[in-house]
């Protein structure tokens, strides 16, 4: 009888034994710090107008789960799916229709299109299910040249851009919200000795390229019924400030309620427990091993959108301006902060 319970007690005991000793990927919670999982978030998604995932941008876990949230939303959706994504410039879309619709060969579209180091490994995936399946793909971010004009000039700067140019940015001007956390954080954590007018800039550029993302948005279809899935950098959405503060603000210019959703990424060494700071960044969060791989090293010039001449760790160079004022150049040179790619 002893040895029967044994066996009994071993086989009830071996699930919880087996889990024990697993090294799971990651772990989702929820904003309310409760544990949570993918079936949570993909219920949330089906429900919501516009999702915003804020990604890693070198992790393979967020991009293979941003890979299965798209199968999975299309395989409801249909048709009413749309993607978009910071990872291309307004100025790329048309490349991007012309490889939708196959006018290009796909070898062309990736040696044309402005597209991160990573793309083959982390972005490509996501896009040939959409090509294939007929999902519209809409680009999102602003050019860089004209961050990088903000990050100069300031606002001021884009008054010199004509009206075509004009048409790949938010609508000016925007709204500046400069005591927003996403904006402030960026003035407070610029390095010892930058210019003050400077640092305000760098804070701006990193609004007009939210504002822009936001516009893009809103013009994919979010009022017609469309679900729009974005995917950008988590500092863009956390907090559901940045990208999310200049969407809520078109939706309340309409008479249109539009439900919408984070997901945020984050990395620590024990993906157990999440923080009440942490929990509250977004909807969800996917928690994710510190030592889990990268699919290449940490903030590549690419996506910082340094110019190309200022390599990673080199100091940045004195800029001047029409104004002949001169200006120090910080490591992100169009406006992108440190945080950017957090």
């Amino acid at each position: 009888m002893k040895i029967h319970y044994s066996i009994f007690l071993f086989l009830f005991l071996f699930p919880f034994l087996a889990l024990k000793s697993d090294k799971p990927a990651y772990k989702v919670f929820n904003a309310k710090g409760h544990a949570a999982d993918y079936e949570d978030i993909l219920k949330a998604a089906k429900n919501s107008d516009i999702i915003f995932f804020g990604e890693l941008h070198n992790n393979p876990i967020v991009h293979w789960l941003e890979l299965e949230l798209t199968k999975d939303l299309y395989a409801e959706k249909g048709g009413k799916l749309v993607l978009g994504a910071e990872m291309f410039e307004v100025d790329n879309q048309l490349l991007i229709n012309e490889y939708m619709s196959k006018m290009i060969r796909k070898k062309d579209f990736e040696a044309e299109a402005k597209l991160w180091p990573n793309y083959k490994t982390d972005y490509a995936p996501i896009i040939d299910f959409a090509v294939e399946n007929g999902i519209k793909i809409k680009a999102t971010n602003i050019p860089r040249r004209y961050a990088a004009l903000v990050n100069i000039r300031g606002f001021e700067g884009l008054d010199s851009i004509n009206a075509m140019e004009r048409g790949m940015i938010a609508p000016l001007p925007i709204k500046y919200p400069d005591t927003l956390e996403c904006y402030a954080s960026i003035m407070k954590n610029i390095g010892d000795g930058m210019p003050a007018h400077l640092t305000a800039n760098l804070g701006k550029a990193q609004a007009i390229k939210d504002a822009t993302m936001a516009h893009f948005i809103m013009k994919s279809g979010a009022f017609d019924g469309k679900t729009i899935l974005h995917f950008n950098g988590s500092y863009h959405s956390d907090n559901h400030q940045g990208i999310v503060w200049y969407v809520n603000q078109a939706i309340r210019k309409t008479s249109f309620e539009l439900k919408i959703l984070t997901i945020t990424c984050l990395e620590q060494e024990n993906i157990d427990t999440i923080s009440k700071q942490d929990a509250a960044k977004a909807d969800f969060i996917l928690m994710i091993p510190s030592s889990m791989t990268k699919t290449q090293s940490p903030d590549p010039s690419v996506m910082m959108m340094l110019p190309s001449s200022l390599k990673q760790g080199d100091k940045p160079k004195e800029i001047r301006t029409k104004s002949d004022t001169t200006a120090r150049s910080s490591s992100n040179d169009d406006g992108d902060s440190d945080e950017d790619d957090d």
